[in-house]
């Protein structure tokens, strides 16, 4: 997309309407423009980002929505629609992070702020359809959305990748949480029908096509939400660093975990840290070699070789990095008994939300029952079913103020 590009009058998209629609009724005057977010999946690859490994995530088709306008003076206004909560505050004096929504927010502004990027008072108002809390990154969907909207707002358009590190900076360094890059990554590179894979040292990425034709990806919640915390996240991101301080005693050339391969964690890390230590650096090692084994099994469209490896994904999750949990576990167990289901695990960090599942079309919905009862027999309740479908990335759109139910179009990022 060039500057030069003239735009071409569209339909909005539901949650874009919407977006429109909630800026409208709460400040009484149209937005300029509209950004809009995907959620993401990822098939493998959990941990694996803060250790300069690989993963595979994908947009999906689950989006937030962002309505903006600039306004004349320092105040910040926002509203959001998933919370039907207000927040207010100025541009010149952001508070700190209070584990409630709009920290993702200011988590951006302060972001930009830092790197000397021009701001002024604005308005905001967003939805979405994405599940809070399941695993689908909604969070990260915010970050990118509000960077996107920011950009066009106030005239600094930014490369791609810059959206990428400004969402991941908010999550750093305002929200604390030292998480790695790839929700943002997948948000804003996503691309339709595709996985993503992702080295996440060099940044270098491939697009590896997922033929769903015969297939549905299912997503099963268990009721709850993620519970991953940031000092549970965090904690495992040093014992990470642990363990490779210990292996570089005896390999000096191992930077990260990325360096290290199943011979040096036997041999050479074993016996020199504590066993939690150990087992979270023998999954990440063995996570990142089956990242590379499950790239090539979907360069040969062979979803049912890559569906083994989802289950081990899980397997190494639960036991060796012990961010699952009873029933994630159950949903998983479940899954490894259908035939009609080739590969299963939990989304997301950790602790709580929903698995990902793949599973045959024409025995959906008889796997649906099946699952249903099982676990309302365990643990009391349904949980809850939504199939995806893997989508494109965030794009903005310039809302005409004369039509809401029509924008001049700028295309995908």
């Amino acid at each position: 997309m060039t500057s030069a590009q003239e735009p071409k009058a569209l339909r909005l998209l539901p949650n874009q309407i919407a977006a429109a629609e909630h800026f409208y009724a709460c400040f009484q005057a149209s937005p300029a423009f509209i950004a809009t977010a995907p959620g993401r999946i990822n098939f493998l690859g959990e941990h694996t980002d803060y250790n300069q490994g690989f993963v595979l995530p994908a947009a999906i088709d689950r989006t937030l929505s962002l309505a903006i306008a600039p306004r004349t003076d320092d105040s910040i206004r926002y509203f959001s629609a998933d919370f039907n909560e207000r927040w207010t505050g100025s541009i010149a004096s952001i508070p700190p992070a209070l584990r409630q929504w709009p920290d993702y927010i200011n988590g951006v502004v302060a972001s930009f702020r830092n790197a000397g990027l021009p701001l002024a008072g604005f308005d905001l108002a967003f939805g979405s359809d994405l599940s809070m809390g399941a695993g689908m990154a909604s969070s990260a969907a915010l970050e990118v959305a509000t960077a996107l909207a920011l950009t066009a707002a106030f005239g600094k358009p930014l490369d791609k990748l810059d959206l990428v590190r400004y969402a991941q900076l908010a999550e750093n360094k305002y929200l604390g949480v030292k998480s790695g890059i790839t929700d943002p990554f997948a948000c804003i590179f996503g691309k339709a029908g595709n996985a993503v894979f992702l080295d996440c040292r060099s940044l270098k990425y491939e697009y590896l096509p997922v033929d769903l034709t015969a297939f549905a990806l299912l997503l099963i919640g268990t009721g709850s939400t993620q519970t991953l915390t940031e000092e549970a996240y965090n904690l495992r991101r040093e014992q990470c660093e642990a363990g490779v301080k210990a292996l570089r005693k005896v390999y000096p050339q191992v930077k990260s975990l990325r360096d290290a391969n199943r011979a040096m964690i036997e041999y050479s890390l074993k016996d020199r840290v504590p066993d939690l230590i150990y087992h979270r650096c023998k999954y990440v090692v063995e996570e990142n070699l089956r990242l590379q084994v499950s790239a090539d099994a979907l360069r040969r469209q062979d979803l049912v070789g890559f569906g083994k490896k989802m289950f081990a994904t899980h397997a190494g999750l639960s036991k060796l990095y012990e961010v699952s949990c009873r029933e994630l576990d159950f949903l998983v167990e479940l899954a490894r008994h259908e035939h009609a289901i080739v590969g299963a695990r939990m989304m997301g960090g950790g602790f709580g939300a929903a698995t990902i599942n793949i599973v045959r079309k024409n025995l959906l919905s008889d796997v649906m029952n099946r699952i249903g009862e099982s676990y309302r027999q365990e643990f009391g309740s349904l949980p809850n079913f939504q199939t995806c479908q893997l989508a494109d990335g965030a794009d903005l759109s310039a809302v005409d103020q004369t039509n809401l139910g029509e924008m001049r179009y700028f295309g995908k990022l």
